[in-house]
């Protein structure tokens, strides 16, 4: 389907789930090109009202109403070449709107098949990993922007330097963040790959870390013989995805490996950005400069100046009572970690209350016992860890899974030392902040916690 679909046909697009933020990035990329945009979502968010100013209609609320709303009920006979909806992966086949499309007949795409008929027209270089990859890719777009190659962009955040998560750029360059959730980075194809890490996560896909390390094998693929992947060879669960690079043949991968870890510190300039492992997403992008013809000077004053993005160790502002409030996205215990390290490298000496979101039942249960190790002992400089009930997302509930679980699990491994409390709601949390104190106050995870840190500013 998205092989033969001409973009310069289609008059009128409707996104469901249009807050999301990489269908929102198409969103805005159709409403540039001038087509009619639309779309719905579950809640109105910052992302939904910029797209309303730009431009789109944009309807709280699915149902199937919203399909005639948006493209009238007279489809004609070709009505495929004019319209065309594009559908987040995360919502269910019952979705109303979904249902309506079926019955319609409507052309529709995933996002994920949406960014590969962006993808086959353009130079790509794809972003992908279990840790590091919005960050990393975000740290690429400075780099090619400041260059001049005037790149488009698709971040999975929000960049503090344009306060955007797309770029759209006039050159033949596409730099994507490739997300390998149900494998929809195999959709792409780039010209350049790159690999942060691998780790064991969403395992409810996957089920195991070799099933992880045969999706990102089959990313690696993608790459045509004079491709290059990016990654660090003797990474963990690495060298089975780089088996055989540089040969031709059915145990083989086609195409060269670049290895950021041979780049020296020496080499790289100061982050404003904390962290062991962002020197670590600054190599992988300084590779991609290199390969590009970015000179060194230039790829590293971008590097140096690049200010993170969203959500990702963000720097909220300062309470009435002197409080730094911070939001991370972590909710792996291995990104976890790396963010507490960092905290506690720039705030030795400082106290933080942390409120977890954890997310996803499966991903709970399946590492209960890392993330009852992750938190840390008194060194981690976490005082007091508040745990908000699981952010469900895409599954059902499991009632075999719960924060009141995972604090428990905490408390009996003996690892963290701080005080850990559950709590009913955002508004319990709130209330139970108002009468404590901290040095810091950091919320995290993938959900929707964020909205916490936020009002303890208001």
């Amino acid at each position: 389907m998205t092989s033969d679909l001409d973009l310069q046909k289609i008059k009128r697009v409707h996104f469901i789930g249009i807050g999301g933020i990489g269908i929102s990035a198409i969103a805005h990329m159709m409403l540039l090109d001038g087509k009619i945009v639309s779309g719905s979502d579950v809640a109105e968010s910052p992302i939904t009202r910029a797209l309303a100013e730009a431009g789109a209609k944009v309807t709280i609320g699915q149902k199937a109403e919203n399909i005639s709303e948006a493209f009238g009920t007279d489809f004609g006979t070709d009505f495929s070449a004019e319209r065309l909806v594009v559908y987040t992966v995360a919502i269910k086949e019952d979705n109303p709107e979904l249902v309506e499309v079926r019955r319609c007949r409507l052309m529709a795409l995933t996002y994920p098949q949406m960014l590969a008929v962006v993808s086959r027209e353009k130079f790509t270089i794809a972003v992908a990993g279990s840790h590091g990859k919005t960050t990393t890719t975000a740290m690429i777009a400075k780099i090619l922007i400041d260059a001049g190659l005037n790149p488009t962009v698709i971040v999975g955040s929000l960049m503090k330097s344009s306060g955007t998560n797309f770029v759209i750029g006039k050159s033949k360059y596409f730099l994507v963040e490739a997300c390998e959730y149900s494998r929809s980075f195999l959709n792409l194809h780039p010209n350049i790959s790159v690999i942060t890490n691998i780790d064991d996560d969403h395992l409810d896909y996957y089920g195991d870390i070799a099933g992880v390390q045969k999706g990102f094998r089959e990313f690696a693929e993608l790459l045509p013989a004079d491709g290059t992947l990016v990654c660090e060879l003797e990474g963990a669960n690495m060298r089975a995805v780089v088996a055989g690079a540089g040969s031709v043949g059915d145990a083989g991968l086609a195409a060269q490996v670049s290895d950021y870890s041979k780049i020296s510190d020496a080499e790289m300039p100061k982050l404003k950005v904390p962290g062991e492992h962002n020197v670590k997403n600054a190599k992988a992008a300084l590779v991609v400069a290199r390969l590009l013809g970015v000179s060194d000077e230039s790829a590293t004053r971008s590097l140096a100046e690049f200010s993170g993005t969203w959500r990702r160790f963000d720097f909220l502002g300062t309470t009435k009572s002197g409080t730094l409030v911070y939001d991370d996205y972590a909710h792996h215990p291995t990104e976890i970690r790396a963010t507490l390290e960092s905290v506690r490298k720039l705030f030795p000496d400082r106290k933080l209350t942390l409120i977890f979101q954890p997310h996803l039942y499966s991903r709970t249960k399946e590492h209960l016992e890392d993330f009852a190790h992750c938190f840390g002992g008194a060194e981690s400089g976490v005082e007091n860890l508040f745990i908000a009930p699981i952010y469900a997302a895409r599954e059902p509930a499991d009632p075999s899974i719960s924060s009141e679980i995972l604090a428990e699990k905490i408390r009996t491994a003996g690892v963290f030392n701080g005080q850990v409390k559950t709590f009913a709601d955002f508004a319990a949390i709130e209330a139970e902040l108002k009468i404590s104190s901290s040095d810091i106050i950091m919320t995290m995870g993938a959900g929707d916690i964020n909205s916490v840190a936020l009002s303890v500013l208001q």
